[in-house]
């Protein structure tokens, strides 16, 4: 059996080897395509990006026609250069860089000589471009947005790198790709597939018809349309209502977590990140380092939440037992907490829960949070403890949603503070400042309104997204899988009551929409920065966050705006706006409205270094023609150095 067995096996292997390189060299002739490619030419047939929808139907992005003029170096011959620099409106000197850079990546494939032509420029090309041989024409189709605000939501497409072409066989050089927004998280399913024609030539470099009479030629496959999550009306109103600040602001559905708005600002018109002009106005986007319109600020900022955060310093101090719905401490005024260290607080009296919340008194909170990590003998536990009640609100780390950007924020916890106080000595006093969403407390405005929709769910949240809908496809299940906090539900009714009442008599009693019943709290996050090396406070940072409406919660939002005072003063009308838009689809806060549109903080800004982004500010998003022509033409103001980073 030993004696028959290894000849059976050299046998089979020397079989299965000869009926492959048979198939190879005699059936599939594929491989020739590359040992023929110096008598074959390659033509792509790029098919549409996916349009873009948002919940309702309304198109936000569809395509428009466009050409890329591309050249194969090796196959320049005899051409008029200066006619050609004339028709193409580019100089001698362009032209001599343009074509090295195509030798520099292959002499005899095609690159893009000069991307993203329109129709009316395309036209007089057309009609000379047999006199320039070795160039020819590629078709595309670029984005034509329906919308003028958005941008942060959509991302824009521009030209693979070098990199990316070695890494991704898909992409060749000139390819087109999304980047930032939706079109970098669903490239895949919006860019289609593209199509191939394999072009036979003779000796003379002539074209002399298909290869193989199209025997491995591929048609184009139009990309997937999507439906965002985003409410397109909600989303333009509060882009309006930004108009002059800046901040975030994030609007979620609490039962299914999908984003009803997702705000930056200041923003910029999407429309200036297509044609020949979208290289120069991405680069002034991108060096404007003061305004940032290219950082998202509801996705990347992070910010001392303030006093919303006392929402969950209160459900930990309920649900780990060191209060209850009655417990009382009195105010004068603010909170002493040993050796001359005083909290200031406006409120004045006795507080128990509920109108510690209404009233947003410092001192309530404070004896919450001291009293919860005192419960246990070592303070690096009890900060455990608490850290693990408040990551799982979803704070503190990647959420997980369909953006290709955002960042963690940061709860801290024992190792933070092994960190900070290697030597030891800290304790629940050291570190108090956390109880009222200071210290070392972090938040971006989407974990904020995560927060918020968790506290109108009474205690789980669906992972925010941002996709609603692919066509012929599902959505990915982990958004529709529920994550429940370590807070027993029994917990949220006494603490949504207090929320109700800062509407009726509590922070944000002006703020009201009648017959609306909003849950809400305000917020002012003290604000330092480091100007020229020397820590200096600014002014305070306006925060609020609420749901609506009390019963069966529609919509839950956080707003931040920097540098914009009380919680009150700015993002607390915006929320009620918001709300009412959203709801009803309609505003009777017309005096709301009024203020809002008029309040400039521009001074502020000014304060900080110059409006380098005045004119991405000032302009509405009505006027996309306008704000393109500000863009190009923006005063660049030196600043004033200035570290960012926060500190509190």
């Amino acid at each position: 059996m030993r004696k028959v067995l290894l000849p059976s096996l050299i046998i089979i292997a020397a079989s299965l080897l000869v009926i492959r390189i048979f198939y190879l060299q005699i059936i599939d002739d594929s491989f020739k395509l590359k040992s023929e490619n110096n008598a074959i030419k390659v033509k792509y047939d790029y098919p549409e990006r996916g349009y873009i929808y948002d919940r309702y139907g309304k198109l936000l992005v569809a395509n428009q026609a466009s050409y890329d003029i591309m050249v194969i170096p090796r196959e320049i011959k005899n051409i008029d250069t200066l006619e050609f620099c004339q028709l193409l409106n580019v100089t001698k000197e362009d032209f001599i860089k343009k074509i090295e850079k195509a030798k520099i990546y292959s002499p005899r494939l095609p690159s893009v000589f000069l991307a993203q032509l329109n129709k009316s420029e395309f036209a007089a090309f057309q009609e000379k471009i047999r006199k320039f041989e070795g160039f020819y024409f590629q078709k595309r189709s670029l984005r034509d947005y329906e919308v003028d605000y958005g941008a942060n939501i959509f991302g824009f497409i521009t030209q693979v790198n070098e990199k990316l072409v070695a890494k991704n066989p898909y992409y060749n050089s000139g390819d087109l790709i999304g980047r930032q927004g939706v079109e970098e998280s669903y490239e895949d399913v919006l860019r289609g597939i593209k199509g191939v024609k394999y072009i036979q030539k003779d000796k003379y470099n002539r074209e002399i018809g298909s290869y193989k009479d199209g025997k491995y030629d591929t048609i184009a496959v139009q990309g997937e349309d999507i439906n965002l999550t985003i409410d397109a009306e909600l989303q333009k109103y509060g882009e309006e209502l930004m108009i002059n600040k800046r901040g975030g602001i994030v609007a979620l559905e609490p039962k299914t977590g999908e984003i009803l708005a997702l705000i930056t600002a200041p923003s910029y018109d999407p429309g200036i990140l297509v044609g020949r002009q979208r290289s120069k106005n991405y680069t002034l986007l991108y060096h404007d380092s003061i305004a940032k319109p290219l950082y998202d600020r509801g996705l990347l900022a992070e910010y001392p939440p303030g006093s919303p955060f006392k929402i969950v310093t209160g459900l930990v101090g309920l649900q780990e037992g060191v209060i209850n719905e009655q417990t009382t401490f009195m105010c004068h005024h603010g909170f002493s907490y040993g050796r001359g260290r005083f909290m200031k607080c406006h409120g004045f009296g006795p507080h128990q829960l509920h109108n510690g919340i209404y009233n947003s008194c410092n001192t309530y909170f404070a004896n919450v949070y001291m009293l919860t990590i005192n419960k246990y003998n070592n303070p690096a536990y009890a900060v455990d403890v608490w850290s693990k009640h408040v990551k799982s609100f979803g704070l503190g780390q990647f959420m997980g949603y369909d953006l290709p950007t955002g960042k963690r924020g940061n709860i801290p916890d024992s190792k933070t503070y092994k960190k900070i106080y290697p030597n030891g000595g800290w304790r629940s006093t050291t570190i108090i400042s956390n109880s009222i969403g200071q210290g070392e407390v972090l938040m971006t405005p989407i974990q904020l309104a995560n927060m918020m929709a968790t506290v109108a769910n009474q205690g789980y949240y669906f992972t925010p997204h941002i996709i609603k809908k692919i066509e012929g496809q599902k959505i990915d299940p982990k958004f529709t899988t529920k994550h429940e906090t370590t807070i027993d539900k029994k917990y949220y009714p006494p603490m949504i009551s207090g929320l109700f009442d800062v509407y009726n008599k509590g922070t944000a009693s002006r703020l009201r929409v009648e017959g609306i019943d909003i849950c809400g709290k305000t917020g002012t996050a003290e604000n330092f920065a480091k100007i020229n090396g020397k820590r200096t406070q600014l002014k305070d940072h306006s925060i609020f966050v609420a749901f609506a409406p009390k019963d069966n919660p529609k919509i839950a939002i956080a707003i931040m705006i920097e540098n914009g005072g009380f919680g009150a003063t700015i993002a607390g009308p915006i929320a009620s706006l918001m709300i009412e838009k959203y709801l009803r689809k309609k505003i009777t806060r017309n005096d709301l409205e009024i203020r809002i549109l008029n309040t400039s903080l521009r001074d502020q800004y000014a304060k900080l270094g110059g409006m380098a982004a005045a004119s991405l500010i000032e302009t509405t998003p009505k006027d996309s023609v306008m704000r393109a022509k500000m863009i190009k033409t923006k005063e660049v103001i030196k600043p004033v150095k200035i570290d960012t980073t926060q500190e509190n």
